[in-house]
């Protein structure tokens, strides 16, 4: 009896210490959560500085995945919002906005007052309402460290006529969560599946939510039959036939302690509209035909004009306990779903100029324009290799291809006129996962993402297009060598050798600095300290580009000098004077 007793009490003790140990970490766990509302008030507190709308001609932004990519409804432009950066030692996040023009091949940076607070993994979704709006939830906040999350869900538009951010307070909404699909259907935003992560647990999700575009109200929906199972990171699109089609993604569960097993699923499903009254749907598993994508995570969605689903990347895992092995993928799948039907997608390869002259004989009476049958003539793009050197010393080389004067694309209402005719280098993505894609005028754009080489995590600002017309070749319009970028390793860090109350401090320091300066090694703002000079041999490229097309291609190679120069010096100067007010 003595033994039993002494037994049981010794389980009771091991029951309560593994109490304490958990009340301590939940006690962490919400301290670390407490910390990230105070660094991203921060940041909200930064950003409320700004009270007009600016924007800037700029370079192509800094190296990012996990952001978002929408076409304008209405203008021949491209979306960037927000996304993340990691550099082996440090997380950047971004709540940046980037316009990219397709006609002229240009960017331009937009601040706007009162944005939404820096996260990726979010959703955004374009819808044609009041002149266009961009309607972003949820995402993702992380660490300086990358070890703690905070997820939003939070609702935001971007009213594109007036250049306005508005947030949108509903209750009845999804949980915080990153990761989730949505999509616009008729003048709903449907809402689907995600994650949220903590210190101490995971949990995916398989939720439907719908928001309502003139009541602004949330509504849950439960359909009938058996879905999808939680995952995140999936295929979700909006079928001709009214459907929402369902693919793929990612969950994960737990095996044992510490242990997790990662699914890559390969199931696909369609959410309809259900008889019986509004707001009823069902949800019907299908096996299309065809050649579907293999085993994959990460990889990208958009809809092509004849509403074909297309699947760019991704990468597949291959798990062990101990370690995590992935193989990248750039290849393209179609989904056709009046036919549902897989395909990969197979490129014809560029046709040679004896061929296009040819071609333009046989088919001109059927309207084939002299611009689409043109010559060999063209002058060739002019490649610009530059340096830039972030605020924690990375240096980044940047190989970018620029149209050389008077080749630039003109006005024209078919799609083919367009920036893919800025270059064409017969390259073609690089395999990567978690990349942007957008279509628009029948052109399917890639930009950025990521992609694992051993231990290094490699981050992309690359701007691919494809004609889905043609289904030639990738056109590259922004490249960059992925060779080029500089992975910070541990043993690299000056704060290695710092107090941890140091390097804390540190963290608070560069996220802060994060804030004022976007985060963007490509901006002046992150140069701190650095004199103009250096900043304008650096940058030097880009603003000739720009002070050409401000004073036209006839003007002195002097005058085009003083104008780019008076344009940097100006870019910089404000540069400075924000990052002084902000401290301030």
């Amino acid at each position: 009896m003595g033994k039993k007793g002494k037994k049981e009490k010794k389980g009771r003790g091991a029951e309560k210490t593994a109490a304490k140990m958990e009340k301590k970490v939940s006690k962490r766990s919400r301290k670390e959560e407490e910390d990230l509302e105070a660094l991203i008030a921060h940041f909200q507190t930064l950003d409320a500085k700004k009270t007009q709308v600016t924007e800037t001609p700029c370079p192509p932004p800094s190296p990012r995945l996990n952001a978002s990519l929408s076409a304008h409804p209405e203008k021949d432009e491209l979306i960037l919002f927000g996304g993340e950066y990691f550099n082996g030692q440090k997380t950047f996040m971004y709540n940046e906005l980037y316009i990219y023009s397709i006609r002229k091949d240009t960017w331009t940076k937009v601040d706007i007052p009162g944005p939404p607070p820096r996260r990726c993994a979010h959703q955004a979704v374009v819808v044609p309402q009041g002149g266009g709006q961009l309607w972003v939830f949820g995402g993702e906040f992380a660490s300086p460290d990358g070890e703690q999350f905070y997820h939003y869900k939070d609702l935001w538009v971007l009213h594109l006529a007036t250049k306005t951010w508005e947030q949108i307070r509903s209750t009845g909404g999804p949980s915080g969560r990153s990761g989730h699909r949505m999509v616009a259907w008729k003048r709903q935003l449907i809402l689907f599946g995600g994650f949220h992560e903590s210190a101490r647990d995971y949990i995916y999700y398989s939720d439907v939510y719908t928001f309502s575009l003139d009541t602004f109200q949330w509504s849950k929906l439960s359909p009938s039959g058996p879905g999808p199972t939680p995952r995140s990171g999936c295929l979700m699109a909006v079928t001709p036939q009214g459907s929402i089609a369902i693919y793929g993604g990612y969950s994960k569960q737990r095996v044992k302690k510490d242990v997790d097993k990662g699914t890559q699923h390969s199931d696909m499903f369609l959410l309809k509209p259900a008889e019986g009254g509004e707001g009823k749907w069902a949800w019907t598993r299908i096996n299309p035909s065809g050649v579907k994508p293999t085993a994959r995570s990460g990889f990208s969605v958009a809809v092509a004009p004849n509403h074909q689903i297309l699947v760019f990347g991704g990468v597949c895992d291959e798990e062990e306990e101990e370690s995590l092995e992935g193989s990248f993928f750039s290849d393209l799948y179609i989904y056709d779903s009046a036919k549902s039907r897989w395909f990969a997608a197979q490129l014809k390869g560029p046709k040679s100029e004896k061929k296009k002259r040819r071609r333009g004989k046989a088919e001109d009476p059927e309207g084939t324009t002299e611009q689409e049958t043109g010559g060999s003539s063209a002058p060739e793009p002019l490649e610009v290799i530059k340096e830039v050197v972030s605020e924690d010393g990375t240096v980044v080389t940047i190989k970018q291809v620029l149209t050389p004067s008077g080749l630039g694309v003109q006005p024209s209402p078919k799609a083919d006129d367009s920036a893919s005719e800025a270059s064409s280098t017969g390259q073609e993505p690089c395999p990567r996962s978690n990349a942007m894609l957008a279509v628009k005028h029948g052109l399917l754009y890639v930009y950025g993402g990521m992609f694992e080489a051993g231990d290094r995590q490699v981050t992309l600002s690359d701007l691919y297009c494809l004609d889905l017309h043609k289904m030639e070749e990738w056109k590259t319009l922004v490249e960059m060598d992925p060779k080029s970028q500089e992975w910070l390793e541990e043993s690299d860090s000056e704060e290695d050798s710092s107090s941890d109350e140091e390097s804390a401090d540190g963290e608070d320091e560069d996220q802060e600095d994060s804030a004022e300066e976007g985060a963007d090694p490509q901006h002046p703002e992150v140069a701190r300290g650095e004199q103009f000079e250096e900043y304008l041999s650096r940058t030097e490229q880009h603003w000739l580009k720009l002070a050409r097309s401000h004073v036209g291609p006839e003007a002195k190679e002097k005058k085009v000098l003083k104008v780019a120069q008076a344009m940097a010096k100006s870019c910089f100067d404000d540069a400075v004077q924000d990052i002084a007010q902000a401290r301030h």
